[in-house]
This record gives structure tokens, C-alpha cells and sequence, in this order.
């Protein structure tokens, strides 16, 4: 952490100046809170052309487009490829929490100042969205997490439903459903992902549910 931009400028620059095949890892999804984006924004800020993703090529070779630029500009090729986010990884384990309108939002406020962090918990809160927060604790951050369960607090019922998930399919995985008004008294890390139900959110045999509205709309037999 805190290196990604030296990371992003050095895989770059082995692409462009070595002519190097070059892979930038990052965990998840890179597009989710990861690499994908600083990569782009780099090349951008430092004039390299980009060519056409594979989706606009023509069959045989040719491009719609080529970029435009200068004879002797950097240009590369970037592919993003996708992976599985924490959101879907975690939600997985959990059992079927984000089945209907979900919102992400990362309490990191190293990148992003806390007071817009706040603005968009309160805003999902009030929208009645399934939360996911990613990076909820640090030791720089002790509190935050806090801060967001009083937020949600005003708006959503105390005892609804929080599933907690660390480290989602790696070693030392942990799964645990609570309540919100328990959620500061939750073990989480920066490997920690956190799913504050909505309001229709129930827990069933172990398992974090949020309905998508097909019992009301097909009227589902219940057992006698």
C-alpha cells in the first residue's frame, strides 16, 4: 500500500521503453478499488497513446480507430482482465445478500477527504441500498467504522442485518452475521469486508438474504 503509482510508472515504463509484456497484479478485481484505473490515468498524464480495445478491432487485423498522436509517441496496448471482487467473493460466503440494489463505498480516506466518504454512506443509507464497505479499519483509521454505524444508525432499524467477512477465500477466512447496533464491537481489518443489509435483509439458517421482490410478485406458496 501506498506504492501503487511507483508500481503502475514501473510497469509502464519496462512496456515502453523495453518493449516488455508487463502484468500488473493486484488483488479482486483490478478495476475495483485496484490498479486499472491509475494505469490509464498515467498514461494519460504522461501523452502515451493507447490502442483500441480488442472490441473495436476489426476482424483480420484492422482498427476502427488508431490512436491519434505523434510519429515517435509512446503508444501500448492495455488489457484489463477481470477478476473476482471482494463484493462477490464475500457475498458468496455469506450466502445472498447483494440479490437486490447494492452501493460500495471504501472508508480509506487516504485518496478520497472522509466528509464526501460520509455524504455517500449517508446517501445509501437513506436510499435503502445494501451497503458493502471495503477497507473499514486501519490504525490510522480506528474509528471510522464507528462513525459510518452511527450514520446508518439514523436512518435503518439497529438490528439490521451485517454480515462480516475476512480474508473471503484465502487463509484464516471468517464469516459472522450481526446486527448493526453490534457493529462496532466487530473484529475487522483492511482484509475485512463489511454488508450492512436494507430494510427487507433477513438471516435464514446462517445465511444473509436480501430479496429481490419475487414473492410479491409471483405470490410463492409458503409451507403449512
Amino acid at each position: 500500500m501506498t506504492q501503487e503509482v511507483d508500481r503502475v510508472e514501473a510497469a509502464i515504463d519496462a512496456a515502453v521503453h523495453e518493449a516488455a509484456d508487463v502484468a500488473i497484479v493486484s488483488s479482486g478485481d483490478p478495476g475495483i478499488y485496484a490498479m486499472a484505473g491509475l494505469a490509464f490515468e498515467i498514461c494519460r498524464n504522461r501523452n502515451i497513446r493507447l490502442l483500441p480495445p480488442p472490441s473495436q478491432r476489426r476482424p483480420g487485423g484492422g482498427n476502427q480507430a488508431q490512436p491519434e498522436g505523434s510519429p515517435g509517441q509512446p503508444c501500448l496496448q492495455i488489457e484489463v482482465v477481470p477478476g473476482i471482487p471482494a463484493l462477490a467473493s464475500g457475498a458468496s460466503l455469506l450466502g445472498a445478500p447483494l440479490t437486490h440494489d447494492f452501493a460500495c463505498v471504501s472508508l480509506s480516506d487516504l485518496l478520497t477527504p472522509w466528509q464526501q466518504i460520509e455524504a455517500r454512506i449517508e446517501a445509501a443509507a437513506k436510499a435503502d441500498f445494501v451497503l458493502v464497505i471495503y477497507n473499514p479499519k486501519s490504525r490510522k483509521r480506528a474509528d471510522h467504522l464507528v462513525r459510518a454505524q452511527q450514520i446508518l444508525l439514523q436512518h435503518r432499524s439497529p438490528q439490521t442485518i451485517v454480515g462480516i467477512v475476512q480474508n473471503a477465500m484465502r487463509e484464516n477466512e471468517c464469516v459472522t452475521i450481526t446486527c448493526l447496533k453490534d457493529l462496532h464491537l466487530a473484529q475487522v481489518d483492511m482484509l475485512t469486508t463489511v454488508f450492512i443489509g436494507n430494510s427487507r435483509t433477513f438471516c435464514y439458517e446462517g445465511y444473509m438474504i436480501t430479496p429481490r421482490g419475487y414473492a410479491e410478485k409471483y405470490g410463492m406458496r409458503h409451507s403449512q
